[in-house]
């Protein structure tokens, strides 16, 4: 039997962060942090941890060997690929995408930031600001992650010193003004030696912010979600076919956007036709009222001939319909995206065909710089593109709503998925 307290679990906030930094910027050594601090971690998986530093001659427990799960990894020192990781405290669950921070890996950091609520960037207070950081914190912001945390760690290695903390956090402003950063915050760390990641550091009396784990447990989220905009991409149509539920005739999906309340009326697209709301099921049970991101089954009170693909929305708020899709690229595949190109495209439950119409540009993720010249996209490079597809797509621009702003591309011969897109 589920008690109360389960039940306080299983409603307990999720928040999703990325963590991303240069080569040996100390992201597994913070993340091991964090799950050691938070008593998030198994006693034999600590006795292993500890028996391989001892191996290594390392004078402190190295806790980045709690992350790096790769042997390849393990053996170089280095993370190569995105490697998840859970954990909860009393206040908040989390799921951790550590990411790489090679250039060659700059796909791998989009993938693990897709879904991310929050950015952890570090960077060593010794070196200061570094390509790396820079290409981070733009990808951050081209994904549109709503928070961004900058933790200047090794702090240990600078004698605490404020100077060098507030010289970083200044640079990092200048820089951060030319993004679409909405909330940032800065605080210096050390993860090695656990100051300001869990508990509050003694050695830096002059920083009066809070720690990085009182941010993730209190960071509000809820607002990062569009509750504007009603958008709900049919992912199933419903019909038991059984004597009990002989007419039901119910539409799934997961909620993209807005809030939907029984007896309001929607508009399916791309058909135009409009009918009320006769029902809102979330499992088992009916409700009066869903919201993004609820999982639910919609029943209306008019037979409409809907299937999956189609999206029910408000008729007073329509999201952009058109052929002609305008997109920021990330490409994740060997081969080099083709100019006139065919390619399927996914976006929300909808697959169709397209056509690379024309690359407008390529981005220089390190300098900013747009490349009108160079136009060959390659594995790990960002430009804008203009698609063609056969059929319209009803989206809205991924800084109002991710979900509806974003994209795949597949390969049709090979089934591999070789591009990400945030529609402009």
């Amino acid at each position: 039997m589920m008690t109360k307290e389960h039940h306080g679990y299983l409603d307990m906030d999720l928040l999703r962060f990325t963590t991303a930094g240069s080569v040996d910027d100390g992201k597994s050594t913070l993340i091991g942090r964090l799950l050691y601090d938070s008593r998030a971690i198994f006693d034999d998986q600590m006795e292993a941890v500890e028996q391989a530093s001892s191996k290594r001659g390392n004078g402190d427990v190295d806790l980045s060997l709690l992350t790096d799960g790769l042997r390849a990894e393990r053996e170089q020192g280095i993370t190569i690929d995105v490697a998840y990781r859970y954990f909860a405290t009393p206040k908040r669950k989390f799921i951790i995408a550590d990411t790489p921070g090679h250039i060659q890996y700059t796909r791998n950091m989009v993938t693990g930031a897709s879904t991310a609520n929050l950015a952890i960037i570090l960077v060593d207070a010794r070196k200061g600001i570094q390509e790396q950081t820079n290409r981070h914190a733009f990808i951050a912001s081209l994904l549109g992650i709503p928070h961004v945390v900058f933790c200047i760690n090794k702090m240990d290695l600078v004698d605490y010193d404020e100077a060098v903390f507030q010289k970083i956090k200044s640079d990092l402003e200048d820089f951060s003004s030319k993004l679409e950063a909405r909330d940032l915050n800065f605080i210096p760390i050390s993860a090695l030696k656990g100051d300001n990641v869990v508990h509050r550091s003694t050695k830096m009396d002059w920083y009066q912010g809070s720690t990085l784990m009182y941010l993730l447990e209190n960071i509000h989220i809820a607002g990062d979600l569009n509750h504007i905009d009603r958008r709900l991409p049919v992912q199933h149509v419903i019909r038991p076919m059984t004597d009990e539920w002989h007419d039901f005739r119910g539409f799934a999906g997961q909620i993209s956007g807005g809030i939907f309340r029984k007896g309001e009326t929607v508009q399916v697209l791309p058909s135009g036709f409009q009918s009320t709301i006769k029902s809102i099921h979330i499992g088992e049970h009916e409700v009066e009222e869903a919201f993004a991101p609820q999982s639910i089954v919609v029943t209306l009170n008019d037979e409409i001939d809907i299937s999956r693909g189609d999206m029910l929305v408000s008729p007073n708020n329509l999201p952009q319909s058109s052929q002609d899709i305008d997109v920021m690229l990330c490409w994740l595949n060997d081969r080099p995206l083709q100019p006139n190109g065919k390619y399927t495209v996914k976006h929300t439950t909808r697959e169709a065909r397209c056509m690379v119409k024309e690359v407008t540009y390529k981005m220089d993720i390190n300098s900013l710089r747009r490349y009108e010249e160079d136009r060959t996209i390659g594995m790990n490079d960002i430009g804008r593109v203009l698609l063609r597809t056969t059929v319209p797509l009803h989206f809205d621009n991924y800084a109002r709503n991710r979900h509806t702003g974003s994209l795949i591309l597949i390969d049709e011969a090979t089934n591999e998925t070789v591009a990400a897109g945030m529609i402009v």
